[in-house]
């Protein structure tokens, strides 16, 4: 029964992986358009979309909670999910359904681009940054004493909190802003991390390559040079024959 449960869950995981990721885009999209579209017209239709795509991750989480067979452990190694399924529930911990979104994409293209690191890494960091300038200019564009109050006010607040500049000329005033300033601050010196990893192990598989390959070289040396010592016996028995 414990075996059945987990190749249920692999199945399970291995057949939402794609929709999963669609849904993440979808809502990444939808979300941008409901931060950066103020007209009152299309709020409404965006939001009905983007609780609909939650329910949907929400759904997703339970069903492999359920197939899970250790509960802990499975609670345990999916936290950032958990939270981002929870949480949005109050109002000031909504920007938590973009955790979702970043950890899915990641983990979906991680592993098919990791050897292209260049891109990987400009990718991640790209998506991070404008989530977190959607999220932060979201909560602040409509509280008193703003200071981002425009996209591009966002992104440059983004940038400095990110590369850990802090000009502090742009600064978050609210409490939903401040919790994007501190998942921003804790996922830069993350995603530092996961870049030196990232090319630590890329390097590593390249370095591993060159010595399979000069292994592989030695031992066809050795093989031709035991072939031309067989041969050599060979003609010297048959010169003495």
């Amino acid at each position: 029964m414990l075996q059945s449960n987990e190749a249920r869950l692999e199945q399970w995981e291995r057949k939402v992986e794609w929709p999963l990721t669609a849904l993440a885009v979808l809502f990444l999209v939808a979300y941008a358009w409901q931060v950066l579209d103020v007209r009152a017209e299309t709020h409404l239709p965006l939001e009905i979309a983007l609780w609909l795509v939650w329910a949907l991750f929400t759904a997703d989480y339970a069903t492999r909670f359920a197939l899970a067979t250790n509960k802990i452990l499975f609670v345990k190694s999916h936290l950032f999910e958990l939270a981002a399924v929870v949480l949005p529930m109050v109002r000031q911990f909504r920007v938590l359904r973009l955790v979702t979104v970043l950890s899915l994409l990641n983990k979906k293209f991680q592993h098919k681009i990791r050897q292209r690191v260049s891109i990987y890494v400009a990718g991640v960091t790209i998506l991070v940054m404008f989530c977190a300038s959607l999220a932060v200019l979201d909560a602040e564009r409509n509280a008193e004493n703003a200071s981002i109050t425009t996209f591009g006010d966002a992104l440059w607040w983004t940038i400095t909190t990110m590369s850990t500049v802090g000009y502090g000329d742009r600064f978050p005033v609210t409490a939903e802003g401040r919790l994007v300033a501190a998942l921003l601050m804790v996922g830069g010196i993350a995603l530092l991390g996961v870049i030196t990893g990232t090319i630590a192990s890329w390097l590593v598989e390249k370095l591993r390559g060159v010595e399979e390959a000069e292994l592989e070289t030695v031992q066809e040396l050795r093989n031709l040079r035991a072939e031309i010592a067989e041969l050599r016996a060979e003609l010297g028995a048959r010169g003495k024959s």
